[in-house]
Order: structure tokens, then sequence, then C-alpha cells
């Protein structure tokens, strides 16, 4: 059963901890500080809004050729490990875009700003800072 099954069949509950294992790094996985925080984080939203962002993300549009239009500073800020958007979809966001930078979060999943969030906050301030 996916989840989007489950949070529509009245099973949201065991979303979060399924979710888990593809949103941080193996590392992490137990953690408890960071994972009930991404637990809490979750059942916040409730099914509802977890079963109209998935379909928002399963149907967006393909968009890929408009990089190129972006015109404005462009930092990419990955997870090297992120097991929902790979490190390639990340490059070739930063690839696509004029002048884009990318950042590379070592031993970080999909969280950044919760797995590390120092290195994330320092990579933002110099990439703002810089010319």
């Amino acid at each position: 059963m996916d989840l989007m099954e489950l949070a529509r069949g009245g099973r949201f509950e065991e979303v979060p901890r399924k979710l888990l294992p593809r949103l941080v790094h193996p590392s992490r996985i137990d953690d408890a500080t960071l994972t009930s925080t991404v637990v809490g984080m979750a059942r916040a939203i409730g099914p509802r809004a977890f079963v109209c962002q998935e379909r928002a993300i399963i149907e967006r549009p393909d968009v890929r050729q408009h990089l190129v239009d972006v015109s404005c500073p462009t930092l990419v800020l990955c997870g090297r490990e992120d097991a929902l958007t790979p490190l390639y979809l990340s490059e070739e966001l930063a690839d696509g875009i004029p002048g884009a930078r990318l950042r590379v979060v070592e031993g970080c999943g999909h969280l950044s700003t919760l797995e590390h969030p120092e290195e994330v906050t320092a990579a933002f301030r110099e990439w703002l800072e810089s010319p």
C-alpha cells in the first residue's frame, strides 16, 4: 500500500514513520530529536494536506526548459544522499540556471535544514554575502 492510500484509508498515523527513511540520511534515522520533529511536522499537516501535497508533486508540469530564463542569483542546496531529490536533479537544476551555484551537504538527506542547520545557514550566509 502506498503512502497516499494509507492516508486516504484512515491510516495516516503510519505515514510519517514509513516516509522517514526517504527524508533523512541513514546515519540520522535513530536521532530521536530529529525523528520526533519530522514525525510531528507530518502529523501537524494531516492526511488531507499530505494527499494534496503528493498529488501536486505528481501532477506538476515539467518547467526545466524555463530554467534558462531565471535571471536572479540562485543557490541550489541539497543533501548528497537525498532519496527524494537525488543529487543529479539538483545538478541539473544548477546547470540549467545561468550563474547558479550548487552546494552539496555531505551526510545529508532531503531535510538539510533540519539535519545540518548550521552548515545550511553558513552556506546561505556565504552565498548572500558573496559578490
